[in-house]
């Protein structure tokens, strides 16, 4: 199975922009993938995902804010995060969608003035 490491996190005022990277072991190109967060105390939610040709799709919560892409030459896969609000504050992971390996450590996105 493929394993993934999440990178690119940090704190950001309201309003600002982060851009988090998954760098996986092996080649990414066939599989289904997204990001996911997890919020202290609740479960991990999905918020972006992006198929094998390209098509997206986000969660309410993030729709026009969010944007998902993938290099499958470099079998990373991004999210680029704009016009952050502290409720997008979480623990940022990259999975597989349909068939997920064990989860990585994440990255944490704090929103804060």
């Amino acid at each position: 199975q493929v394993q993934f490491v999440e990178s690119g996190g940090g704190l950001v005022q309201p309003g600002g922009s982060l851009r988090l990277s998954c760098a996986a072991s092996g080649s990414i190109g066939t599989i289904y993938l997204g990001w996911y967060r997890q919020h202290p105390g609740e479960e991990r939610e999905l918020v972006a995902h992006i198929t094998s040709t390209g098509r997206t799709n986000y969660a309410g919560s993030v729709e026009g804010r969010f944007t998902i892409s993938r290099d499958n030459g470099k079998n990373t896969v991004y999210l680029q995060m704009n016009s952050l609000k502290p409720e997008d504050t979480a623990v940022y992971y990259c999975n597989s969608v349909i068939r997920r390996s064990a989860w990585g450590q994440g990255t944490q996105g704090t929103v804060s003035s």
